[in-house]
Formats: C-alpha cells, sequence, structure tokens
C-alpha cells in the first residue's frame, strides 16, 4: 500500500529520543521542549513560541488566552477540520461560520467584512452581533492545506472591530505570504505536530507570536496555572504540555524542514502537471504555500459517492486515498451555529480526493499513483 501521508522518521529521532531515555527526562521536562519552542518560533518568523500536547488543545488555550469566553461568537470558515470548531465549544462560545475563497479554500475576507458590516454593531468597545445579541470575541482564519489568506487584510477587520486575531495555521509550518513568514500575521497562530503532518511529533502542537505577555499567559495557562513549587494556582488552567519525548521527535524533524518542504510543493506540481489535461483540478496553493495534503477535485457534477467509489477502488489497487474535510456547517454538533451562504464551501468540499504525499515518496511511487488514478478516473468521468 501506497500510504496518504506517513512520517519520514530518518534524521536523528532515535538518537535524540534515547538521550531523552538515558537521562529518564521524558514527560515535560528536559532540553528538548525547549529546544523546539525555540525552534519553531525561528522557523516561523515569531519571537514566542509555546508546545502544546495537540494543535485542539493550542487553539483552546490561544482563544481563552485571548479572552473567548461562554456564549461569545468566533468567526471562522466552515470548511475547515471540526476541530477549529471544537476549541471555540471547548470555551463555551459559538463559532459564527462562514465561506471560503475559490481560490484558496480560506476563509473569505469580504464576506467577513459584509456580514460584521450588516449584522454587528459596536457597543461599550465590544462588536455585538445585533440578532443574537452576543459579543464577537476573535477572528479566527484557517491556513487550509498550508495556503495563507490575505492576513494583512483579516488584521485591518480585526483592528478596525477591536476583536483578537487568531490563526489556525494547523498544516502551515513553512508557509509564507508574500515573502513574510506568518508568525507575526496574527495576535496568536497554533500549529499542529500530528502523525500526517508535514513535520510530527507523533502529536503535539505549538502557540506563537509576539506578544510577550500574551506568550507568557498562554504558557501559565497550559501549564496548570501554576505560581509556585507548592500547589498554589491562580487561575483555571489546563494540563497541556507537550511531553520531552514528542519535542525530542519533533527537533528532529524541523532540522529537516527544507527538506520536507522541497518534497511536499514537488509532490503537488507533480499531480498538478500529471492531470492538467485529464478533466479534473488539483489542490490550490497559494505562493509559498506549505501544500500539506495534494489531490484533485473532480468536475462538478460530481459527489460524495464518486469520491467513496474511487477511493475505494484505489485501495483496491494499493494506493490510499481519502475525501476531505465536511464542513463544520453540516456537522451534527454544529447544526444550530450562525452561517453565511456557503456558494463555495458546498460547491467543492464533496468533489476532493486527497493522494499519497509523503515526504519519503519516491517518484516510482508517484507515477504508480498518477496510473491508476487515471485509469480508475476514466470511468468516472
Amino acid at each position: 500500500m501506497i500510504n496518504l501521508a506517513i512520517p519520514n522518521l530518518e534524521g536523528k529521532e532515535r538518537e535524540y529520543l534515547n538521550k531523552c531515555i538515558d537521562t529518564t527526562f521524558v514527560s515535560s521536562v528536559g532540553e528538548y521542549v525547549n529546544r523546539f519552542e525555540d525552534q519553531v518560533a525561528k522557523v516561523t518568523g515569531s519571537r514566542y513560541a509555546v508546545a502544546t500536547s495537540s494543535g485542539t488543545t493550542g487553539l483552546h488555550a490561544a482563544l481563552t488566552a485571548v479572552g473567548v469566553k461562554r456564549d461569545d461568537l468566533v468567526i471562522i470558515p466552515s470548511f475547515t477540520f471540526i476541530a477549529t470548531a471544537n476549541a471555540i465549544a471547548h470555551c463555551g462560545a459559538m463559532p459564527w461560520l462562514m465561506d471560503i475563497r475559490e481560490e484558496d479554500w480560506c476563509l473569505d475576507p469580504e464576506i467577513v467584512e459584509a456580514e460584521i458590516r450588516y449584522t454587528c454593531v459596536l457597543k461599550d468597545g465590544a462588536l455585538i452581533h445585533r440578532e443574537m445579541g452576543k459579543r464577537v470575541a476573535a477572528l479566527m482564519p484557517v491556513y487550509t492545506i498550508g495556503n495563507l489568506p490575505d492576513m494583512k487584510r483579516f488584521r485591518r477587520i480585526a483592528d478596525m472591530y477591536g476583536i483578537p486575531l487568531v490563526a489556525d495555521a494547523a498544516c502551515a509550518i513553512g508557509a509564507k505570504w508574500q515573502g513574510e513568514d506568518f508568525g507575526s500575521f496574527a495576535d496568536l497562530s497554533v500549529l499542529s505536530f500530528n502523525g500526517n503532518k508535514t513535520v510530527t511529533c507523533g502529536g503535539g502542537g505549538a502557540v506563537i507570536g509576539n506578544d510577550e505577555n500574551l506568550l507568557k499567559l498562554v504558557k501559565h495557562l497550559t501549564t496548570t496555572a501554576r505560581v509556585s513549587k507548592e500547589y498554589d494556582f491562580d487561575m483555571v488552567g489546563f494540563n497541556y504540555r507537550m511531553t520531552n519525548l514528542q519535542a525530542a521527535v519533533g527537533c528532529a524533524q524541523l532540522e529537516r524542514l527544507d527538506t520536507f518542504l522541497s518534497r511536499k510543493r514537488f509532490v503537488r506540481s507533480y499531480y498538478e502537471s500529471t492531470f492538467s489535461d485529464f478533466g479534473v483540478s488539483s489542490f490550490p496553493a497559494t505562493d509559498m504555500a506549505s501544500c500539506w495534503f495534494s489531490g484533485v477535485i473532480l468536475p462538478e457534477g460530481k459527489g460524495e459517492e464518486d469520491v467513496r467509489d474511487i477511493c475505494k477502488k484505489l485501495a483496491d489497487a494499493g494506493v490510499e486515498a481519502r475525501a476531505f474535510w465536511k464542513p463544520v456547517h453540516l456537522q451534527k454538533p454544529y447544526q444550530s451555529a450562525r452561517i453565511s451562504a456557503m456558494r463555495n464551501t458546498e460547491a467543492v468540499w464533496n468533489r476532493i480526493i486527497t493522494l499519497p504525499c509523503s515526504t519519503g515518496i519516491t517518484e516510482e511511487e508517484l507515477k504508480i499513483v498518477c496510473d491508476m488514478v487515471r485509469i480508475i478516473l476514466k470511468e468516472h468521468l
């Protein structure tokens, strides 16, 4: 089986893990946690980074740190992994779901501006949704498949209405926007280092940013809000710490980040050139995207049944392929969420097929994948 996305562990992962074991520093204290945070800050162009146990816990901590509270609203795209919405729900808040742009699958800033302008009012320094009577507590774009939206425009929107800007940058490590690293675009950005990410710790996440006090608050929240070696705590905190074992793997992975990114971009380019004349589209990629996942988009008129059938036939032929995210507004826990019109989201989400894109995939394997995809697509196009 040529798998979808598997970790590339050919660096110093074993060496660093053995050092953790030899020194007995396997929990949340050890040299690799600090080293990992320093490396993450450097490669994202941010001043500070706080390692967390997952991307989802990082999002929860980030939203809590910027003041999201029960019954608030947080603006996100509906086309995202459900963890984006779940982190909001963990705060007791509600997602306000909006559509994406066709060209990058990221939250559409024009829709965000229009929705705020026509449905909200500034009252006593807070942005309030008129009909719902709820405070809009944050704006959270998602860097979909490693694409960066126009964050400078989102920054202007956030500043205009006095709301924090948080970025779900789960899969975007290494991405840039107009030559700039993304670490300073939002008040806080959150990365994931899950097993299928370009850089993995086996699990884990990180919250990054430039505001020292804000990142200190994130650190405090994620380490149970403990204030002394004695058992004194000053807030309701979370045990969201990354272990030294996870960080050791992450440090070894980050040493090869440029190689991983180059391979991810090559895979996307390979699929784009192979299928350019075959009636399907490739995944969108902005300039210097991280190209986390790659694959094809079936023509209009195709849907979930076609995707399931194609993926099954590919699996039978030894190629793992999958559908992609089902939008949040179609998920049972969020049926009552406020939504914008979802023209672009609903037009594309059920036509997406993700194809093998591991950083260790060979050109021979890519050729096998493409040959099998072409054979099976002929039956459906």
